[in-house]
């Protein structure tokens, strides 16, 4: 993308996230990664007569080829973390989340937007305080609910106990103080509590697995008890490729915690493409995770919630067709939401 519109559509980010003069904004980078990212928002911080600077951390010593959630750079650097506590905002262009700083962070007050897919699919999904409104809804019907309830026509029904841990919502922007937000994003969810997830998942072609950000070719069951996979296996006429990489690469981490059950919730963005790993590959997903009526259900640590796992290890599963109830109501229908005033305009 060309840098002045990159330029343009961090501004109007930004202004979504309420940056305004006599605030401080951080930028942070990691290595050579995301330059022009940087430069894009401190151009928009300046134009919004906020203070503003890049703070870029060293690259890794050393890679193990896996998604390691919660290592984020700052574990050695206090002084940074102290720094970024002091700030109103922070772009977050390396993935913080799960990690104890950003949550030392968001405790001092300190307003983070995490920023890392495609400078396109930013412009693509900007986000709408109309998409805002339609996300607050699901997640006020979430934080009520008891239970929550979900099939397929492939053989899934598993149902989660909720209560224990908070709902969250993502928008894609954040102008509220300690708030964490993704750009783009446009889903809710909670957790189970954590012996409270019970029933069989069935993964079917179509599905996506993150962070492989591939598709799932063949079917794959899971079996769940008091919380965790209790057996992952092909479905039936299955090769098993897929319960075999999925298997695979939760055992790599050597940790049981990585076959606790963690978030799940549903997208609400209509815009975003179910098909969006072919467009733009390189990205966290996050497409994937918003696309309209799917049901996510995710694996690993729940920390981000306050909950006790904090294991590095983690998937999120986006479904396609699936059906959600919270305490026996409808709520999303093989992928269509039922609640008005959670569906766009043009499906009212």
């Amino acid at each position: 993308m060309d840098q002045n519109l990159f330029n343009d559509i961090c501004l109007r980010q930004l202004t979504f996230s309420g940056v305004h003069e006599g605030e401080t904004v951080v930028v942070l980078t990691r290595g050579a990664e995301r330059g022009e990212y940087a430069d894009a928002f401190l151009w928009a911080a300046q134009q919004l007569g906020a203070a503003t600077y890049h703070m870029r951390l060293p690259s890794p010593a050393s890679a193990s080829g896996a998604w390691a959630v919660g290592q984020s750079g700052l574990d050695q650097l206090p002084l940074a973390v102290e720094a970024l506590k002091a700030a109103d905002m922070v772009v977050d262009c390396t993935f913080l989340l799960f990690s104890e700083e950003q949550f030392a962070i968001q405790a001092a007050g300190t307003r983070i937007l995490t920023a890392v897919e495609p400078p396109e699919l930013l412009a693509r999904l900007m986000p709408t305080k109309e998409l805002r409104e339609r996300v607050e809804t699901g997640a006020e019907l979430l934080a009520k609910a008891k239970t929550m309830r979900i099939t397929s026509p492939h053989g899934t029904d598993v149902t989660y106990q909720l209560g224990v841990y908070p709902t969250m919502s993502e928008y894609g922007y954040t102008d509220q103080p300690g708030r964490w937000d993704h750009w783009p994003a446009a889903f809710v969810f909670t957790g189970g509590s954590d012996d409270g997830v019970d029933g069989k998942i069935v993964l079917a072609p179509g599905d996506v697995l993150l962070p492989f950000n591939t598709y799932v070719q063949t079917p794959v069951e899971l079996t769940i008890e008091k919380g965790f996979i209790q057996d992952i296996r092909g479905g039936a006429g299955s090769s098993g490729l897929d319960a075999d990489l999925l298997r695979g690469y939760i055992e790599s981490f050597d940790d049981p915690r990585g076959y606790g059950m963690s978030h799940v919730g549903w997208g609400l963005d209509e815009r975003a493409h179910w098909h969006g790993l072919t467009q733009f590959p390189g990205g966290m997903g996050m497409e994937l995770r918003s696309f309209y009526g799917n049901v996510m259900f995710s694996i690993g640590p729940n920390n981000e919630l306050g909950g006790p796992n904090d294991t590095a290890c983690h998937f999120d599963i986006p479904m396609r067709g699936n059906s959600l109830y919270l305490d026996d109501e409808l709520i999303v229908d093989a992928g269509e939401l039922t609640v008005k005033d959670m569906r766009p305009a043009a499906k009212r």
